[in-house]
């Protein structure tokens, strides 16, 4: 029950019809167990990134062992603030039990929720013992068949009940009481079955409600990318292409599901940027129909590396960070917006000039091989070419673009393209405008030098 409920005093065990004489407003719903199941292996899977060794016990009680990773997350307070916001983002709440000893761990988170507390926490093995011994019996799972027979022989509490006589307790109850008393108490191990992650990752979520809007579904997005973070520390694993996709109507309107992907151009595990990445691709998403349900799956990863710090830090930033910038304007802009250079080896300046992704390795060799070519030849060509180029204008015998085009290079010729369709034989320049702007030109061999009206193209512009 919610706490609106619970105060209004509804309890457990009440009809439904008593629910509804004190709270009309209340709604009811019909208990699904399989869906209370799934719900405990999100948890436990986004748990793993707090802890490797994370067990899932009896009653929706989620064991964790946090004894490593108080140093990791700067103590039990920022662990528990952690933990607690997780749990948020998946959209669960949750009491929280601490003890050295698991059972009694369990049994104080029991305890919080009865009393309606965030959580009890004792840390000390001597103060334990007093904690539990004031603890109703009818905390314990073997206890609670046999809680009106205890409490008749006047056995309220976890103190009376370890001053019952052993042999005559058992063959009352059974050996499951003593066994869960003695593991409370620390006086018996237990032994678990740890939580491991599946071998891959993929992940789908029903949304409560019909989504219209991208920008509202950046708050399920966290709860798959929760879950994706305790998934990729338990495996050691950095993910480099993540699929998603948007599931709208299903039956006789069925649509097909909205996809997209989200490729890095290094490996990262980060909660913030990965959060950040989906961020900037949902609100550049347009939605054709409502959305009732996300699948996220993860289609590449690789092997986790430590992050190495400098001891003397660079001002601009290390290379990580400028690779975690390009994919935030990637995710921005789109692939096809952030460019970076690529040329080939080609005395064509628009067939070496070649645009790839950031996100794309450049090939090393045509690289050097062209700024080889360019360092012989002793040329200046501008960085910044026309698509397409541009027919000028020719007045008094000279190229026109806005005002007259002065010519202040000798000619170079380049005269390639013989062996594939693009032939080009042309003479290249540079001009300056009135304005002392630098433009690269050029006139096809085609034409006859000495003619009245020859022929100007405007290739590039000089930053």
């Amino acid at each position: 029950m919610s706490a609106c409920a619970y105060h209004a005093g509804v309890r457990t065990g009440m009809r439904a019809g008593g629910v509804q004489m004190l709270l009309p407003q209340a709604q009811c719903y019909q208990r699904d167990q399989g869906k209370e199941v799934l719900a405990l292996q999100a948890v436990a899977t986004a748990m793993l990134q707090y802890s490797p060794q994370v067990t899932l016990a009896e009653n929706n009680c989620i064991l964790m062992d946090i004894t490593a990773s108080l140093v990791l997350f700067d103590g039990i307070r920022a662990l528990l603030r952690r933990i607690r916001d997780s749990m948020r983002i998946l959209g669960f709440t949750a009491t929280t039990g601490i003890a050295p000893i698991p059972g009694a761990a369990r049994l104080l988170a029991r305890q919080a929720a009865r009393k309606r507390r965030w959580g009890l926490h004792v840390l000390s093995m001597k103060r334990l013992s007093q904690h539990l011994d004031a603890l109703p019996v009818g905390l314990l799972v073997a206890a609670r068949p046999l809680v009106e027979l205890l409490q008749g022989i006047a056995c309220y509490r976890l103190a009376d009940l370890r001053q019952l006589p052993r042999p005559g307790l058992q063959r009352r109850c059974g050996k499951d009481l003593l066994k869960e008393l003695d593991q409370v108490y620390g006086e018996q191990a237990e032994v678990h079955q740890w939580h491991v992650a599946a071998p891959e990752f993929k992940v789908k979520v029903e949304l409560p409600d019909r989504i219209e809007q991208a920008e509202s579904l950046l708050v399920f997005a966290r709860s798959l990318l929760a879950q994706l973070l305790g998934w990729l520390t338990a495996q050691q694993l950095a993910v480099t292409h993540i699929h998603m996709e948007l599931f709208h109507e299903r039956g006789r309107q069925a649509i097909p599901p909205t996809l997209f992907d989200l490729q890095l151009a290094q490996a990262c595990w980060q909660e913030s940027h990965l959060l950040s990445l989906f961020k900037e691709k949902l609100t550049q998403l347009t939605l054709h129909s409502a959305v009732i349900g996300m699948l996220l799956e993860v289609k590449q990863t690789m092997a986790r590396h430590a992050q190495s710090y400098a001891l003397f830090p660079e001002p601009g930033g290390q290379a990580d960070e400028h690779k975690r910038l390009l994919e935030l304007l990637v995710a921005r802009l789109g692939e096809d917006h952030v460019l970076q250079p690529a040329p080939q080896a080609d005395y064509r300046a628009d067939v070496a000039n070649r645009w790839i992704s950031v996100l794309k390795k450049r090939p090393p060799q045509a690289t050097e091989q062209t700024t080889e070519q360019a360092c012989q030849a002793n040329v200046l060509r501008p960085y910044w070419l026309l698509a397409q180029t541009l027919a000028l204008e020719v007045r008094q015998h000279r190229p026109y673009y806005g005002s007259e085009l002065k010519l202040i290079s000798p000619a170079e010729r380049i005269e390639a393209g013989w062996w594939d369709t693009q032939l080009q034989a042309r003479d290249y320049f540079i001009a300056i405008d009135d304005k002392h702007v630098r433009y690269w030109v050029y006139r096809e061999r085609a034409t006859d030098p000495d003619s009245d009206d020859p022929v100007w193209f405007l290739h590039g512009i000089f930053g």
